[in-house]
């Protein structure tokens, strides 16, 4: 049964609260979280290995291929990734399982009594929330995902991870991270640690320059997409290289050429990561069961799905940088057998046009919507304005169904419709079309 929110032990109630306790929703910082995590007892001190993803694009898919490889293999597998896309309950996955509400709603209100009204950020008490979470409950490996960056996440507070990896780097929260592509690297590349292993997915030659000199400093051992190991294939199945030897899998369950990067990623990643035994049969079947929601996804029932005539399709997506439009079109070139249109929604803190330029050519009509709840969205009719600066038809919205009735209204024959722009819209999707 999920909790009330308006009950002031629930997690909602209290996560509410904890927004409250710091001016700024990102101040990137380690002090705050060093001090909370004394106070409740340097949980990160006993953690199972630790697996440590960095990047802009793909962290998310990686830590869904290696969670579904390792529970293939018998492993316990805590997991730590945000934002979430329904409840917050997702972020914590202990040895295999969402968190429950009830324990999540006494670890938060634990942390809330022993941080004293302290300033702290949302991410940063949360953070340390789930790391006691993860301390307190037996597994075998934890997949942490950074929040922001590397260097200042409040993740970046194990000493010695068992292995770190950085999935591709482009662009992306500059006003956090830096304006160029190599500050950004910096920040992510701040991650390696001294002796530790890590693997790193394709990137631009500023951020591979970057992060070997990083790692160089560290004295962290790479092993680089392109060089050590490399990945290639299709529909017909997976083929990764390490060294000289090749091994061929399943194509993986996640969709989009992009994914074939990732599970070869997550392959690699499985490869540096000792003490683990791990066999081409549970690899295989962890690529062909991978799930990750909101990427790329294919919505088949629900009451969005019921709006739509025969021969329409309708999909989901969260990738808003330019890297992530440059996938989607990607994808569009191969989506041939109808139209593409698509409902967008942003935050005003994104480059909009950037996300929509590289798919601009290869779509037929837009609707754009502001995502609902987030006050640093842009409006319906901000998003229309900037759609049509790139020469796309762009009607403003008043929400998804009105978005979706207006494409398909003026469409003369089926296309597929693709919802996307956004992490906090895909979430608000899933959970209007349940």
């Amino acid at each position: 049964m999920a909790a009330d929110a308006k009950d002031p032990r629930s997690s909602d109630a209290i996560l509410q609260r904890l927004m409250t306790l710091h001016p700024k929703k990102i101040d990137l910082s380690l002090g705050r979280t060093v001090d909370l995590l004394e106070r409740l007892g340097r949980p990160q001190d006993r953690l199972p290995p630790v697996v440590h993803v960095a990047g802009t694009n793909g962290k998310g898919s990686l830590i869904a291929f290696l969670r579904a490889i390792l529970e293939a293999a018998g492993y316990r597998v805590h997991c730590y990734t945000s934002p979430h896309l329904v409840r917050f309950n997702e972020r914590i996955r202990l040895a295999g399982e969402i968190i429950p509400e009830t324990q999540l709603s006494q670890l938060l209100g634990y942390c809330e009594i022993v941080n004293e009204g302290r300033s702290i950020t949302y991410f940063e008490i949360t953070t340390g929330a789930a790391f006691r979470a993860f301390a307190d409950t037996p597994a075998d490996i934890l997949l942490l995902e950074t929040g922001l960056g590397g260097r200042f996440d409040s993740t970046n507070v194990v000493d010695r991870p068992a292995l770190t990896a950085i999935t591709p780097v482009s662009m992306d929260h500059t006003q956090f991270l830096g304006e160029t592509l190599a500050e950004i690297a910096g920040e992510k590349a701040a991650i390696q640690k001294p002796g530790v292993p890590s693997v790193i997915g394709e990137q631009p030659a500023v951020v591979a320059d970057v992060i070997e000199a990083w790692a160089a400093e560290a004295g962290s051992p790479l092993h680089r997409y392109g060089a050590e190991w490399g990945v290639s294939g299709g529909s017909e199945g997976l083929r990764v290289r390490s060294g000289a030897a090749i091994r061929q899998f399943p194509a993986p369950a996640l969709f989009g050429p992009h994914q074939l990067h990732n599970a070869g990623m997550a392959v690699a990643c499985v490869e540096k990561l000792d003490g683990f035994a791990i066999g081409n049969a549970a690899i295989a079947a962890g690529l062909t069961q991978a799930v990750w929601p909101g990427r790329l996804q294919r919505l088949t029932r629900g009451p969005l799905v019921e709006l739509l005539p025969p021969g329409w399709e309708l999909w989901l997506d969260g990738g808003h940088n330019a890297a992530a439009g440059a996938v989607l079109a990607t994808v569009a070139r191969d989506w041939t057998d109808r139209p593409l249109d698509l409902v967008f929604g942003m935050l005003n803190t994104k480059d909009l046009r950037a996300f929509l330029h590289p798919v601009a050519p290869l779509v037929r009509a837009t609707a754009s919507v502001a995502i609902p709840g987030e006050d640093a969205s842009l409006s319906a009719v901000e998003a229309a304005q900037a759609a049509r600066a790139l020469l796309l038809r762009a009607a403003p919205s008043d929400d998804v169904s009105a978005a979706l009735r207006t494409l398909i209204e003026d469409a003369v024959e089926p296309g597929r419709i693709l919802i996307c722009g956004s992490l906090y819209l895909a979430g608000t999707i899933l959970a209007q079309n349940a």
